[in-house]
């Protein structure tokens, strides 16, 4: 694993709240990029109406948006690695400001999704950006916690599209709503080039190279598994609670198990909500069992699989007090994905971290990519066109299950491969969990005597 640390000796220079101002400035435009991601799901419904638009065609109009931000990875990596997060944060503010003043005033679903491609590549450049500065502002052994409140508070976007967007949209209309979260992104702007620092005692970072330098720094990541195990790791747990969050969540509620709209609203934010709680939780195992980091996200992913097939298999329409379990255990794994990103900070040096961090960001919204379509397909498959009900979501959503199986296979053999080239490179031999916890007891019981 790579050995690259903050420079301890600036960190100890600078005043001690600075660290988390520049922390708070970052937090702030992940919310307001989470806000603009997630305002679509809140407005699902409205836009089959607004747009007279079959599940299939919203669902593309969400897979564009996700499709262009994981696209955006690679490309946003080696630029952040080229000029520094802070440039990025503000570029991808302006960039989701111009998208939605473009959804707010389409005439037209085509001309909607061209406004969601613009906010999906502005999305890409924010989450990336901040765990940089995160890696640059905090002691190593602090990264994974403060990566968690991160991943974890800048989910209350979703709060923000779920309660103050939807209310707004409901009492108002489609442009007012969505020209007010426009207004967010400028702000952001404003702000972001008034405070935001890359590292302690310099307000841009960032390496001068070639364009043959920057894809040279990009395939020496991507060669590393462990990269790639970070990039599985993400793609198994992170989808879940991205699709939930952001499409068909609300429509799943409202239209297949008939909750209230208020109700269906309350219960969208619920994830995030539990993903606060557990999200620091995570961390601190992650930054104690670094080794054992890959069991975490597997226990994860199973848990979460588990939960939502009994919820599909449930006869009839399941009851609130399951589905509302299934939630928050959707919330609690979704904070798992968080780990990929760590795996992409310890095993490549800090020169190359953007680009390791935007493979690794692919993974969770190539899966959401997939299962947004698939469940699109899915229920008009069962409805042929007409309004779903929860039998034609209980059909398209074995996506989840079926999709967190694929990836907990190739995380297990890419984590050999991680295991093997550890012991190979550093010496360091990864016991099977199994084998570990074992001989720790035997351990327990030779003290005990």
């Amino acid at each position: 694993m790579s050995t690259d640390t903050p420079n301890t000796q600036s960190l100890s220079l600078i005043p001690p709240r600075l660290p988390g101002i520049i922390f708070t400035l970052a937090l702030v435009a992940y919310i307001v990029a989470v806000t603009q991601r997630s305002s679509l799901g809140v407005a699902g419904v409205d836009a089959i109406d607004r747009f007279d638009a079959s599940a299939t065609a919203l669902s593309t109009l969400a897979v564009m948006q996700v499709v262009v931000y994981a696209a955006a990875q690679i490309p946003v990596g080696m630029l952040l690695d080229r000029f520094g997060p802070s440039r990025l944060i503000i570029t991808g503010a302006a960039l989701m400001a111009v998208g939605q003043i473009i959804v707010a005033v389409a005439p037209t679903i085509e001309v909607a999704v061209v406004g969601r491609i613009l906010v999906g590549l502005g999305d890409a450049a924010t989450f990336v950006s901040g765990l940089r500065i995160i890696s640059a502002w905090f002691r190593p052994r602090k990264v994974p916690v403060m990566q968690q409140w991160f991943g974890n508070l800048g989910q209350l976007g979703q709060f923000i599209s779920a309660v103050p967007f939807s209310t707004l949209l409901h009492l108002s209309e489609w442009t007012v709503a969505f020209l007010t979260t426009a207004s967010l992104s400028v702000i952001l702007v404003v702000a972001a080039i008034a405070g935001l620092k890359d590292v302690p005692g310099s307000r841009f970072g960032g390496q001068p190279m070639s364009l043959s330098g920057a894809f040279s720094t990009l395939g020496a990541a991507f060669s590393r598994p462990g990269t790639r195990l970070g990039f599985w790791s993400h793609f198994t747990t992170q989808f879940p609670g991205n699709v939930f969050g952001l499409l068909w969540g609300y429509p799943l509620m409202v239209q297949g198990l008939g909750y209230a709209p208020q109700l269906a609203s309350a219960l969208l934010i619920l994830p995030v909500v539990v993903g606060m709680f557990v999200g620091p939780l995570i961390g601190l195992l992650t930054a104690r069992f670094p080794l054992r980091r890959s069991n975490l996200v597997i226990g994860i992913a199973i848990t979460s699989a588990i939960f939502w097939s009994i919820l599909l298999l449930w006869p009839g329409q399941p009851p609130l007090w399951y589905y509302v379990i299934v939630l928050v255990v959707t919330g609690g794994a979704t904070t798992g994905s968080n780990i990929g990103f760590d795996f992409a900070r310890t095993f490549n040096p800090s020169s190359s971290y953007g680009s390791a961090s935007g493979i690794v960001n692919v993974g969770g919204f190539t899966a959401s990519a997939i299962a947004f379509l698939t469940i699109g397909l899915g229920i008009d498959a069962v409805t042929g066109g007409a309004e779903p009900t929860w039998d034609a979501f209980r059909v398209a959503m074995w996506t989840f299950p079926v999709l967190t199986v694929l990836g907990i296979a190739a995380l297990l053999h890419v984590r050999n491969q991680t295991r093997n080239r550890m012991a190979a490179e550093e010496g360091v031999v990864v016991a099977p969990l199994w084998r570990a916890l074992a001989r720790r007891m035997r351990r327990r019981g030779d003290t005990r005597e």
